[in-house]
């Protein structure tokens, strides 16, 4: 077991990481149910202008719509559920790999629970691109692809070789960002939605690591 004073200074690690990443998206919530004249409006214009762009380019609506549904919540759980199990079974990083996993469901729950508190409506748009049920802050895609992407990215950290350390997490970064501008495109979330969900999901998976990384009795990168 590592010495309860650098144990204390992991948690206090994982807490600033936390902090430093919702109280953005806290701020951002308040704005928005406050109904600040300034971020509605860029909001507004931000979501017509990209959706305007989206109905022009038939192709990219689809290519659109279809990234949509592979990015889904139970998808992308799915996904990173076998990875855990991979990485559980196949390299022995028992511990690793449960974090991981809790990681990844408490970020669902976690936008389950923001959207509740939040309870934004859905952009408006005139000859809608897509329709999508429940709030909109933060994005839901947005919040659980940060997580899982950086999740599973320290997951699979001690197992990847140089030219790895450099492609997974561009990879994970990118699919990321592209989710995000998948939302935004198809006019079901504004672009605040996807910034909050972003925010919130690293803050999860951050924060999460950084405790677990300083609580764990063996160091995470030494684990066999």
């Amino acid at each position: 077991m590592r010495p309860l004073p650098l144990r204390r200074r992991a948690l206090l690690r994982a807490a600033a990481f936390g902090v430093a990443f919702t109280v953005p998206v806290a701020v951002l919530a308040y704005l928005v149910r406050a109904e600040v004249d300034d971020v509605l409006r860029l909001d507004q214009q931000a979501i017509l202008a990209v959706t305007d762009f989206t109905r022009a380019h038939p192709a990219l609506q689809q290519a659109l719509i279809v990234w949509q549904q592979a990015f889904q919540a139970r998808w992308l759980n799915l996904a990173a559920t076998l990875v855990c199990v991979w990485v559980w079974r196949r390299h022995g990083l028992t511990t690793r790999a449960l974090w991981a996993f809790l990681t990844v469901m408490a970020a669902w729950a976690l936008q389950l629970g923001a959207k509740g508190l939040v309870q934004r409506a859905r952009p408006v748009v005139e000859d809608a691109l897509e329709h999508a049920p429940g709030s909109s802050f933060p994005s839901g895609h947005a919040t659980n692809t940060a997580a899982v992407a950086l999740a599973l990215t320290l997951l699979v950290w001690p197992l990847l070789g140089r030219r790895g350390r450099v492609v997974v997490p561009a990879l994970a970064a990118t699919v990321t960002l592209l989710t995000g501008l998948d939302r935004v495109m198809l006019g079901v979330h504004y672009p605040s939605d996807v910034v909050a969900g972003f925010a919130l999901g690293t803050a999860l998976a951050g924060a999460s690591y950084l405790g677990y990384s300083g609580w764990s009795a063996t160091a995470p990168d030494q684990e066999t």
